[in-house]
């Protein structure tokens, strides 16, 4: 198994040039159990996969998951959720990016669930469902090779019950892209997240990857 900070230095490296490499995945054995929370139209996913794990896959913009579908449509270790993740089961929209009308799919990695995202048209919105993952994974019962967690603002409530509920204890390796850099509003919710990492000496969880 490669050490943790192998893993931080490949998801620094690959999140900055959008090509990750295969040599992120290698600790990943056949059959381990990976989630990909945020996927877009896959590339995460995919390289999961080939490595051999069983990836659920979570993306709740219409036009990303129609391209997950497609590329997946034969892959039986794949599951996908056209749905949200957070710290709660409900429905809510999901904003579009301001460009958007320009391309759907390549503008969906910046819809968000928060309305004063500062990127996002507040008229042009769909209704979605969430799920809670913490309950999610919970009911799966089995040890988490991965989490991948990018889901554009709404990560603070999430990591809070994951930690709360010490979940994270179940998973060998939890990576998150964090926005307060892009949401100034989230820059106090995420420096409690940090703190309380620190706080209960956590390690498997990385809120620097990018």
């Amino acid at each position: 198994m490669k050490s943790l900070k192998f893993f931080e230095k490949i998801f620094k490296i690959n999140k900055q040039t959008m090509s990750p490499s295969d040599a992120l995945f290698e600790g990943i054995k056949s059959g381990d159990i990976c989630i990909d929370c945020g996927a877009n139209v896959g590339t995460i996913t995919e390289l999961m996969s080939k490595h051999g794990a069983i990836v659920h896959s979570f993306e709740p913009n219409p036009h990303a998951f129609n391209v997950l579908k497609e590329k997946f449509k034969d892959n039986n270790n794949i599951y996908l959720y056209n749905k949200g993740v957070w710290d709660r089961n409900t429905k809510t929209k999901l904003y579009f990016h301001e460009h958007s009308d320009d391309d759907e799919v390549m503008w969906s990695t910046g819809s968000s669930i928060l309305e004063y995202k500062g990127n996002v048209l507040k008229q042009k919105y769909v209704e979605i469902e969430i799920i809670d993952l913490v309950e999610f994974i919970i009911k799966m019962n089995k040890e988490i090779s991965i989490l991948k967690i990018d889901i554009e603002g709404a990560e603070c409530e999430l990591l809070e019950k994951i930690i709360n509920t010490k979940l994270y204890k179940k998973i060998k390796h939890i990576y998150v892209e964090t926005h307060d850099h892009k949401i100034p509003e989230l820059k106090s919710k995420t420096d409690t997240i940090r703190k309380l990492i620190k706080q209960n000496g956590i390690k498997n969880i990385n809120l620097d990857w990018i």
